[in-house]
């Protein structure tokens, strides 16, 4: 009996001491990101007669270290938006400042306003142009950033990629050294702290779903469904970028079209799937800088580059409304499009036999525009785009017109009118029209200044020549990326006087050009498209130059606002799960401290058994 209790009380005192080491090895870690409190579970040896230490397991909470990991992934895409989206309006200024977006394009056309007051006035003249001057260069500024943006973006994912697919071949590593090893050894726990780690970690970058397996080791798979890693087999991520971006290059699905850098997943059986493609990614920084860089950014830059088309165009444009006309049973309209340029779009109403009404939209050519063409380009991108080859020039007009429309359409030149004046007519009872109108460019050059009326180019692309901007397609679309194209004609900073004189023979004076601008800007309304995300996609964005301008400011300012708000409230959700998962798993020194003093008891009682064995032992040995 006496060997008995000698042995029962040495295995207590070491399974004890080994409990007292767990305790320490918690206390030393309270404070050690990712560690899990340890417990040591003793097992009854063979017929009750001793003890031995068991298994050493964490106590780890499933749930909340779910939670965690989600919290965490969406903390990370709403800290990098709010981040660029505040960068982003940052770009725009203080609005109502004389620096700010908002400020120059009233100090313009303010100085415009004062000109017609005194359109003799030199200095009057030059301060319009100097007002014109800043408007362009601080648009070509504000989307210069916004590509500046967007390459920061594309630099960053490279990053963000690497350190994923990095963190994966880590978790995979992992995999096959806890699949391999005993439940009572405690390194055992550290490893699945490490494993567990690099897993939040990883939910940095991508929101990944982790599955258990029987064998110790995890599954992890992307939010569609694609593995990334199965037991010791982790797919590898790279990411194609693409340096410095422009406003011309985009996300495609089409590799042979694609812009910019897309990540792909190279499986261990070497199946490559391009994760952007798919969706497979929908939270972490990873996703918010693709959703930055492809969406939030493009849709700035299409705000930026609708504004400067509307600034030019409002100077060197007349606006062409239909009227109203009926022959024989045919109702539509009668529009003088004399003078039409490629991308001076004709824009026609259209309603069928069951009262759907859609817009039809003719897109003059010479020829070298692409077939179909994007309708997101144009001002309605739920229209049909058709495209119209002008480049037969005015006296070709109908019969264009009328070839691409088809059967169900008469479309002839209007009798006694203009040489480019047409007549299109539809039965109502089957396809009526409810509306047509276009915008047509007057100059067709830009040192052109006196075109006999109140249109001139007053702003020109600067990438191309200095040219005229008429919206054309001819070899793509003209559109994208023009904010930074914008410049002054520099005709008309050669010679302010092209401000006023519309003519050989503008009378000293003449207040007609001034105030045509004036109104242009002011007044004159347009329509912006519902893809610069100003307005909605049924309802696109009708409103004046300087009133475009002044929504698009505010729209910078409510996403960033939105933004810095969705953050904030992701950051308590985390916060919230940090402190359920610590509450849950992490230690607590008060109750560590506790469990200390109940196993300074034991251990005294054990070793008080082993002295009681002892001595019986020795009385029995004097007998």
């Amino acid at each position: 009996m006496s060997l008995n209790a000698l042995n029962t009380s040495t295995a207590g005192l070491q399974v004890t001491q080994a409990a007292i080491g767990l305790v320490s090895q918690n206390v030393a870690n309270s404070g050690t990101a990712g560690y899990v409190k340890r417990v040591l579970t003793p097992v009854s040896t063979l017929g009750n007669a001793g003890v031995a230490t068991g298994t050493i397991s964490r106590t780890l909470d499933a749930v909340s270290l779910k939670q965690l990991r989600l919290e965490t992934a969406g903390a990370s895409y709403t800290g990098l938006s709010a981040k660029v989206q505040g960068q982003l309006d940052a770009l725009y200024g203080t609005p109502g400042s004389s620096s700010a977006l908002d400020g120059v394009m009233n100090s313009f056309t303010q100085s415009l306003q004062a000109l017609t007051s005194d359109p003799t006035s030199a200095a009057s003249r030059a301060t319009a142009v100097s007002g014109a001057r800043t408007v362009a260069t601080t648009i070509s500024g504000i989307a210069q950033g916004v590509q500046d943006l967007r390459t920061g973006l594309e630099s960053q994912l490279g990053g963000d990629v690497a350190a994923a697919s990095a963190l994966l071949s880590k978790v995979a590593g992992l995999n096959g050294k806890i699949a391999g090893a005993s439940t009572s050894d405690p390194g055992t726990a550290d490893l699945l702290d490490q494993r567990d780690q690099a897993i939040n970690t990883l939910s940095q970058y991508l929101d990944v779903q982790v599955s258990d397996q029987r064998d110790g080791s995890v599954t992890l798979l992307t939010a569609s469904g694609a593995t990334l890693v199965d037991h010791t087999a982790a797919a590898s991520l790279s990411f194609d970028g693409r340096g410095t971006l422009s406003a011309e290059a985009q996300y495609s699905a089409d590799a042979s079209t694609r812009g910019v850098g897309t990540v792909t997943a190279t499986t261990p059986a070497g199946a490559r799937i391009d994760l952007v493609a798919t969706g497979a990614i929908r939270s972490g920084s990873i996703a918010a800088a693709v959703s930055l860089r492809d969406d939030t950014l493009v849709q700035a830059q299409r705000q930026l580059d609708d504004l400067a088309s509307g600034l030019s165009r409002a100077a060197s444009d007349r606006p062409a409304t239909g009227s109203a006309v009926s022959d024989n049973g045919l109702t539509g309209f009668d529009i003088d499009l004399t003078g039409l340029q490629a991308g001076n779009a004709v824009t026609l109403g259209v309603r069928n036999a069951a009262g759907v009404g859609r817009n039809l939209i003719l897109m003059p050519t010479n020829g070298a525009a692409p077939d179909p063409i994007d309708p997101a380009l144009t001002d309605d991108p739920t229209a049909l785009v058709v495209p119209v080859d002008i480049s037969g020039g005015s006296s070709t007009f109908a019969g264009e017109i009328g070839a691409v429309l088809g059967t169900g359409f008469s479309v002839t030149a209007t009798p006694g009118g203009a040489a480019g004046a047409v007549r299109i007519l539809s039965d109502p009872a089957s396809l009526a029209l409810t509306g047509a109108s276009a915008s047509v460019t007057v100059p067709t050059s830009a040192s052109d200044t006196k075109t006999g009326s109140g249109q001139f180019a007053l702003f020109v692309d600067a990438g191309a020549g200095n040219g005229v901007f008429t919206g054309s397609f001819e070899g793509g679309s003209h559109l994208t990326g023009f904010a930074q194209r914008l410049a002054v004609n520099p005709a008309v900073s050669a010679d302010s006087s092209t401000l006023v004189n519309y003519s050989g023979t503008t009378a000293s004076g003449d207040t007609a050009r001034p105030q045509a601008l004036v109104d242009a800007l002011t007044s004159g309304t347009r329509t912006f498209s519902a893809t610069s995300g100003i307005g909605g996609v049924s309802a696109p964005r009708v409103t004046t130059v300087v009133g475009f301008a002044q929504s698009v400011v505010d729209a910078r300012g409510a996403a960033s606002a939105e933004a810095q708000q969705l953050d904030e409230g992701q950051s308590i959700a985390l916060a919230s799960a940090q402190s359920r998962f610590a509450k849950e798993s992490g230690v607590s020194v008060d109750e560590e401290m506790s469990r200390l003093i109940q196993l300074q008891t034991a251990y005294s009682a054990n070793a008080r058994v082993l002295t009681a064995a002892r001595d019986m032992l020795d009385t029995l040995l004097r007998i």
